[in-house]
């Protein structure tokens, strides 16, 4: 099961570094106004398709993943891709703070904490109704974005990361159940293979929705904190994911401090590429 881990580490590194790629295409096409033609100017540039690529390479890598390793700690080391993105921006030159390698460690320590406690094995194959309910969960999911996409208060923003989170557990769920067959054919009638990218286009709309009425450092701990802890409950409850006899509070302890560390990065990475400017005094 060692090539469990390998492919969870590989999808946090691929999806942390195709968030930079991405943000460089972003960047290069001055697309910040939210405008509809910024668009065709994102479209262009090459850094931006292949952050995205690297992304979808990332997911395959955590699908794998998900077929050799609990919920709880797949989950747990994909939050902490935001840990990879900060590592990379400061190694391109954004200085990160203390405090912020300080989250990196703690959510690193969190990490070998759930590789040590989880129980490796495959994921449990549900029951006919089960996999189409999955393709269903998507309704509640698009749902939250229909209701949330007009509102201005307060609560708008936390419910579509919210929403995001949701639909980002339904893909994990999704990818752990997964029943690959022999052939390549059955599996385009399996529905729990429609699940995945159903729930996953929907949860980063609604991602990207959430980042436009509130800011990155609130909307990723939400996200991040609905899809590992609903997902990870799941997957110990109704799943048979494991932890080793023994192991319940190194594994209690690590998610924690995992998911703790991942948004702690996130949000000195946020302070780091948009310090606060202090006036001076006269």
């Amino acid at each position: 099961m060692i090539l469990g881990y390998v492919f969870a580490v590989l999808a946090a590194v691929a999806s942390g570094s195709g968030s930079i790629l991405a943000s460089i295409g972003i960047r290069r096409a001055g697309a910040y106004a939210g405008r509809s033609r910024d668009l065709i100017g994102v479209g262009r540039q090459p850094f931006y398709w292949f952050g995205l690529g690297v992304d979808v390479l990332g997911f395959l890598f955590a699908a794998a993943a998900l077929h050799r390793l609990p919920l709880f700690l797949v989950q747990s080391v994909l939050a902490f891709s935001v840990g990879v993105t900060a590592i990379i921006a400061a190694i391109l030159g954004t200085r990160l703070a203390p405090a912020g390698w300080g989250a990196l460690g703690l959510g690193a320590l969190g990490l070998v904490l759930l590789g040590v406690s989880a129980d490796p094995g495959p994921g449990k194959v549900l029951d006919t109704g089960w996999r189409w309910a999955l393709v269903a969960t998507v309704i509640p999911v698009l749902a939250i974005a229909i209701y949330a996409r007009r509102r201005t208060g307060f609560w708008a923003a936390p419910m579509l990361a919210f929403g995001a989170g949701l639909g980002y557990s339904f893909v994990g769920i999704a990818a752990r159940t997964l029943h690959i067959p022999d052939s390549v054919w059955p599996i385009v009638f399996e529905p729990t293979a429609w699940a995945i990218p159903l729930n996953g286009i929907a949860a980063a709309v609604l991602f990207a929705m959430a980042l436009q009425k509130s800011g990155a450092t609130a909307v990723t701990a939400i996200m991040f904190t609905t899809n590992s802890a609903l997902s990870s409950l799941i997957g110990l409850v109704y799943l048979d994911d494991g932890v080793r006899l023994g192991f319940e509070g190194a594994a209690v302890a690590g998610f924690i401090f995992a998911i703790a560390g991942a948004i702690g990065a996130a949000h000195y990475a946020a302070v780091a590429r948009h310090p606060t400017q202090t006036p001076t005094p006269s």
